[in-house]
């Protein structure tokens, strides 16, 4: 495989704010300390999550700083360096770089719809000026731009692309960078009711949200696929999916706050225009709980 440093439970953290919506880094230490602890093989700060798009520059290059001094080399750590011009990704990349990341993560954001030309030319000039592995991200959802499979194809040929992360939610997608790219493409699963399929598919990872809340279980599936235990493997996930599902539909963001408010855990505040969860939401979180006991 070209890149093989990442694999299993890539973990997102979550950016925490103050009651005045100010960036807590002492907070974030501690919640991504939990990660590492907890068993994750390697983080992914700075995407949906991490709320990356509603922080200012200095709050990234913090944020990636305090990720950088926490994990001390523990794990690898990918760092979403996404803009919507290639001169500010081009920024954020270098300085992830410098300040010690193991990789990037890129998403093309755009208002307007990109050719794949223009994706294509995108990614070439970060990796020009980076000597570090990228992930490319597809994400429609989050991203507004769909990248096909024959335009992540086009993206492997650029050398510092090595890793693919396919959150479009069709796992046929996996399958067709599995059977036409074969041990050439390390791709890793971004859609969480599609852990089991995706590591069916061939799948190096599970990049996810879910270890602030279920570490335990997340771990455990990747363990069991290891194992060529598929009982297991579909035992465990099943228990967790009602979960899964639920931090898809309701936010990523919010709703690992409000888990870990529920497991006793400050996961921080919000930063406008994002809200809490409503009581019912809490409520049928609560119960979703319940079931994991």
């Amino acid at each position: 495989m070209k890149n093989t440093l990442f694999k299993g439970i890539i973990a997102y953290p979550i950016t925490p704010f103050d009651k005045d919506e100010k960036v807590n880094i002492v907070l974030y230490k501690k919640l991504l300390e939990r990660l590492i602890v907890s068993g994750s093989h390697g983080v992914a700060p700075l995407g949906s999550t991490g709320v990356m798009p509603y922080l200012t520059d200095e709050e990234k290059e913090a944020i990636t700083e305090a990720t950088i001094e926490q994990v001390n080399g523990r794990v690898p750590v990918l760092v979403g360096v996404s803009n919507l011009t290639t001169e500010k990704t081009i920024y954020h990349a270098k300085f992830a770089e410098k300040a010690g990341a193991d990789a990037v993560m890129i998403i093309p954001m755009s208002y307007w719809k990109l050719t794949d030309d223009e994706i294509v030319q995108h990614y070439d000039a970060v990796a020009k000026q980076i000597s570090i592995p990228i992930m490319a991200y597809n994400n429609p959802a989050t991203g507004g731009v769909d990248m096909s499979p024959a335009l992540l194809k086009r993206l492997l040929e650029i050398p510092n692309v090595t890793m693919i992360k396919e959150s479009s939610g069709d796992v046929q997608r996996m399958h067709y960078l599995k059977r036409e790219l074969g041990d050439d493409v390390t791709f890793f699963n971004g859609s969480n009711p599609l852990a089991l399929a995706a590591f069916s598919a061939g799948a190096t990872g599970w990049c996810t949200a879910a270890p602030n809340l279920i570490p335990e279980l997340n771990v455990d599936l990747y363990n069991a696929i290891q194992n060529n235990d598929l009982q297991e493997a579909q035992k465990v996930f099943y228990k967790q999916l009602n979960l899964l599902k639920f931090i898809v539909n309701k936010g990523l963001p919010r709703t690992i706050k409000a888990g870990l408010k529920i497991k006793g855990i400050d996961g921080g505040f919000l930063r406008s225009p994002l809200k809490p969860l409503t009581e019912s939401e809490i409520a049928e979180l609560e119960l979703i709980f319940k079931e994991l006991e």
